[in-house]
């Protein structure tokens, strides 16, 4: 039987802790006691096979020892771990570090503000496929084979040629109207997609908040109405609008709508060139092609569409110069809203 002289181990284990100089030699000395081949663990695996007489003083002897050896290690662990006056000094009184919280991207604001106006105004929202086909995305809505906007160039076909990822958020107007009877009154806020160079205006990605109205008497004056209180409300102050003729295949009369500028009150300055004036989106009277479409009787029917870049609504209440900024996820602009 293997024997063991417990003066030496105590001995051995003073000069161990003598020579730790910090909390990580003070556990090696620790491991090599009482770990799981240690010398006082080996010690104590070896009772079972003693005498009667030979255990009950070996035993009595190895629990002083494994208590000083014990006693040791935490004496020296309290110098190690004391604070030296001066040097460390502990406030309790102070307050506790306050935990950095998440916040709203400013996009994600910017679209909840947007629907909650026009929800109260009585608009539904109402979502759709981000990848259309091209019936819905441009047959439908009155687009000819061979305008610009099909190609490539504008556009990010997926590879059988068939579907798309869509362009606009118009589609879900196409969705909608084929299975609900009009008068409607619905907004479609969503990401679209343009193939189209990246710089500080565009992006290949952006939201996109379509709307539409149809009624029995729906006309420009509905729609003049709707927008400028859209506009007072989400940037709060009074905005007024005027409408400028121009085309889109969807819409017919079509006009571009300017807002007067935010910052010069109306007066032209720098961001809106002089003009007082600042285009903010498209809009028209719903064309015949596309509620015929859905089949929906555009003899009794006539209403307005319209169509918002959230993108560039944001980039205008918080003075932002690069839609680009939105997307890169640098915590240094993201931090400021």
């Amino acid at each position: 039987m293997l024997k063991i002289d417990l003066k030496k181990l105590k001995i051995e284990a003073q000069k161990s802790l003598k020579s730790a100089k910090n909390l990580k030699d003070l556990d090696g000395v620790f491991r090599s006691y009482f770990g799981k081949k240690g010398e006082i663990t080996q010690a104590f695996n070896l009772i079972k096979d003693m005498s009667k007489e030979v255990r009950a003083k070996f035993g009595k002897d190895l629990n002083n020892l494994k208590r000083f050896i014990e006693k040791s290690i935490e004496g020296k662990k309290a110098i190690f771990t004391k604070v030296v006056p001066g040097k460390e000094w502990l406030d309790v009184t102070a307050p506790g570090k306050k935990l950095s919280l998440g916040h709203l991207h400013p996009l994600t604001v910017t679209i909840r503000k947007a629907i909650e106006i026009f929800q109260e105004m009585g608009f539904t929202v109402v979502e759709g496929p981000e990848i259309e086909n091209e019936f819905y995305n441009f047959d439908a809505l009155n687009v000819p084979p061979d305008h610009p906007a099909r190609d490539l160039w504008d556009t990010f076909w997926l590879k059988d040629g068939k579907m798309l990822l869509r362009t606009h958020t118009s589609p879900v107007q196409i969705h909608y109207m084929e299975k609900n009877n009009p008068p409607l009154r619905i907004i479609a806020p969503g990401r679209v997609f343009r193939y189209e160079a990246t710089d500080a205006s565009h992006d290949v990605q952006f939201y996109h908040l379509e709307g539409l109205m149809v009624g029995k008497t729906i006309s420009v004056a509905n729609f003049i109405a709707i927008i400028q209180e859209f506009f007072s409300r989400f940037f709060g102050k009074e905005v007024k609008v005027r409408l400028r003729p121009s085309y889109f295949p969807f819409v017919e009369p079509g006009f571009e709508v300017d807002m007067s500028c935010l910052t010069c009150g109306g007066l032209g300055c720098s961001v809106c060139k002089k003009t007082g004036w600042l285009e903010i989106m498209g809009a028209g009277m719903v064309h015949p092609n596309v509620y015929n479409a859905c089949a929906i009787n555009s003899k009794e029917w006539q209403g307005f569409a319209f169509g918002i870049g959230l993108d560039r609504l944001a980039m205008m209440k918080y003075k932002i110069n690069d839609i680009r900024l939105f997307y890169s996820g640098d915590l240094r602009f993201l931090e400021q809203f």
